[in-house]
């Protein structure tokens, strides 16, 4: 989980904001194609720009830079969505457990396709993996307000933050070993096992 999200989570998205996401994706669609046709360093906004219809001022209403288009991560909301409905009863881990076996079945074939060239794209140009590690610093502070929710304590109590920097740990540990070469769902499904290692680190509800 990243922090770069495609709309804030938990707020149902009208008609303008729509068609703004689906712009969104788009570029990012094709920005990730061409990256994967001919290169990233070799790719202008102005050929993105192109591809997706758009001019290059457009681009840049949605995209501050090129690598953007790389960081920004569509699986986030999704995942946040999944974890939020999660039944009461489960403990964070269990929730997010469930949330990574649901999002699964919720991509197409192309979409997981594309969500893993990304992943590959970042771990192979070495200035999208410095933000890469910007975002699993944020993507803590994310996990807190999560498993804050769902437990009902403070998002500075210290074990909710331990819980989200080892989950984070866990995302580390199984990413150089699979998000280059594997699928993005083989990951996921990797990560969701490697989990198991968490069992000792409980986090209940707060009293």
């Amino acid at each position: 989980m990243s922090a770069h999200r495609a709309e804030p989570p938990g707020k149902p998205l009208g008609l303008r904001e729509r068609k703004k996401a689906q712009t969104r994706a788009a570029i990012q669609e094709h920005a990730l194609r061409l990256f994967k046709d001919q290169g990233y360093a070799e790719t202008t906004v102005q050929e993105i720009a192109a591809a997706a219809e758009v001019s290059p001022a457009t681009f840049f209403r949605y995209f501050a830079t090129k690598e953007d288009t790389i960081v920004l991560d569509r699986l986030d909301p999704l995942m946040i969505e999944l974890f939020r409905r999660q039944p009461a009863e489960l403990s964070p881990t269990e929730a997010l457990r469930a949330a990574i076996r649901q999002s699964l079945s919720e991509l197409t074939d192309s979409e997981w396709e594309l969500e893993s060239e990304r992943q590959r794209l970042v771990m192979n140009a070495p200035e999208l993996r410095v933000r890469m590690l910007d975002q699993l610093y944020e993507g803590i502070d994310l996990l807190v307000t999560l498993a804050a929710e769902r437990t009902g304590r403070a998002p500075d109590d210290l074990s909710v933050r331990a819980w989200a920097g080892a989950v984070v740990g866990v995302m580390m540990a199984t990413y150089r070993q699979l998000a280059v070469d594997a699928p993005l769902p083989k990951y996921l499904q990797t990560m969701d096992q490697a989990f198991d290692q968490l069992d000792g680190l409980k986090l209940s509800s707060g009293d």
